[in-house]
């Protein structure tokens, strides 16, 4: 498998550290986001929409983090990952969704100033980033993994934005049940770090 990735991006993270907990075999293609590699006619060709990350395995394209992640526990048939039961499914799908809404238009945003200076606007986005993550530190009183009593992809789904929240002045003091359950996932073998970024309130 080759994953076209940037180390920067938190949504390239989750799909390299899913692969690393299977113990997947995998090249990594670095994509140059700042020369704008993600937007030449021979990225397009492989994802119109012109974003990190990408999976190509074996001629089969999977675009989306989220999605590569789907494909990867049902590729490798890890029902523990991502649970086939009703309950089970709605309760990692629900989280996804988290991680493709809130988290985004949270942590993701409020990190993505000060990293690439991207024109959101603090205000707004810090004060949506401990929404969610009130939210989360709640859904987390009491158990050790967000959507089942074992790691799942939702699990890795939100991973990465949170635990890189203080890069964009999000701090994680007043949730101590995130803490823990981010060492809970950096515990779990063959995790890799995010790329760290010297920026922020832990800078």
């Amino acid at each position: 498998m080759k994953l076209y990735y940037h180390p920067l991006s938190g949504h390239a993270h989750r799909a390299r550290l899913f692969l690393s907990l299977l113990d997947i075999p995998h090249e990594l293609q670095n994509v140059d986001l700042a020369k704008r590699e993600h937007k030449s006619e021979t990225f397009l060709a492989i994802n119109p929409f012109g974003q990190v990350p990408v999976l190509d395995d074996d001629g089969t394209i999977v675009c989306d983090s989220n999605a590569i992640l789907v494909y990867l526990a049902k590729k490798t048939g890890r029902t523990d990952w991502l649970p086939e039961d009703p309950a089970g499914a709605a309760a990692v799908q629900r989280w996804l969704s988290v991680a493709a809404g809130q988290i985004a238009h949270g942590p993701a945003q409020a990190r993505l100033i000060n990293v690439f200076k991207a024109p959101y606007r603090p205000e707004e986005v810090i004060p949506r980033s401990h929404a969610i993550l009130a939210l989360i530190e709640g859904a987390l009183g009491g158990r050790e993994w967000i959507a089942a009593d074992h790691p799942t992809i939702a699990d890795v789904a939100l991973y990465s934005y949170v635990e890189r929240a203080p890069e964009g002045d999000v701090d994680l003091k007043p949730y101590p049940n995130i803490r823990q359950w981010l060492w809970r996932i950096e515990a779990l073998p063959g995790f890799v770090e995010f790329q760290k970024t010297p920026i922020g309130i832990d800078a």
